[in-house]
């Protein structure tokens, strides 16, 4: 063979960045030191029956069921703080990892909600073929929770979400690390058609409905864009039981 003088490619590093934990804390979020906090109980009842529907009995994952997108009939009812709560909570597990995408692209806050600066990220890779999945990554100070951003806007946003490149790197994601499920924070369904789009490619789908503000025709108008997908359940949010105190309810559809 004849001698090359090419270098090796030096491996990828993963940005770190770290969530600032009493921050969390602080807007009655959940935290990685499993503290029993009211929330953090809710979301121990929510995240069970998503665990149990995204893998077999032999571990490994069932037709994209460890792809879980989080989305509302409407903006304000709670998704992205969902979104959030629960890719912490299944981090917790000692059996799985967490990979929390902001696919909200339109109007990203995952980052913002958790007190990081923008960076690049969705968007970038499926506009950029140059561009690694590792380069965009953000690893957290929760050693099982890795945040994919974003990214930049793009006016062709839905039509990237529903290209072949997306679709590969759904199949990517899902299947990279058998442990793996992927949160994705989505828009709502009645506002953009990037939610439809991301939904018809999901194994899960959870619909935050906010209590005593969203309308049953908007949850019913919302709930018609997801008949073809097989898995979809409602957290009904700001639930009142005792002044002062807000509760989750989780429900099938």
């Amino acid at each position: 063979m004849p001698a090359t003088n090419e270098t090796p490619a030096a491996p990828r590093v993963i940005k770190r960045v770290d969530i600032n934990l009493d921050r969390l804390a602080a807007n009655n979020m959940v935290t990685s030191d499993g503290g029993r906090n009211p929330v953090a109980e809710e979301f121990r009842t929510i995240k069970r029956p998503l665990i149990d529907n995204a893998f077999s009995q032999d571990g490994r994952p069932v037709n994209r069921n460890n792809l879980i997108m989080v989305t509302s009939a409407l903006p304000g009812e709670g998704k992205t703080f969902s979104a959030i709560n629960l890719a912490i909570s299944i981090a917790m597990e000692l059996d799985h990892t967490v990979l929390l995408v902001d696919a909200d692209v339109a109007r990203p806050s995952v980052l913002r909600t958790l007190g990081l600066k923008s960076e690049a990220g969705l968007m970038d890779l499926l506009l950029d073929a140059n561009l690694d999945m590792a380069d965009v990554l953000l690893k957290t100070n929760i050693d099982t929770l890795t945040i994919l951003p974003a990214g930049k806007s793009h006016r062709h946003a839905t039509e990237l979400l529903a290209s072949q490149t997306m679709s590969s790197l759904l199949d990517e994601i899902a299947s990279r690390y058998p442990d793996r499920i992927v949160i994705f924070d989505s828009p709502p369904l009645l506002l953009t058609s990037e939610a439809r789009v991301l939904a018809s490619q999901m194994g899960q789908i959870v619909v935050v409905v906010e209590a005593e503000t969203t309308t049953i025709h908007a949850v019913k108008s919302a709930l018609r864009q997801l008949e073809t997908c097989s898995n979809v359940n409602l957290v009904y949010n700001k639930a009142r039981d005792f002044p002062g105190q807000e509760n989750y309810g989780y429900y099938y559809n």
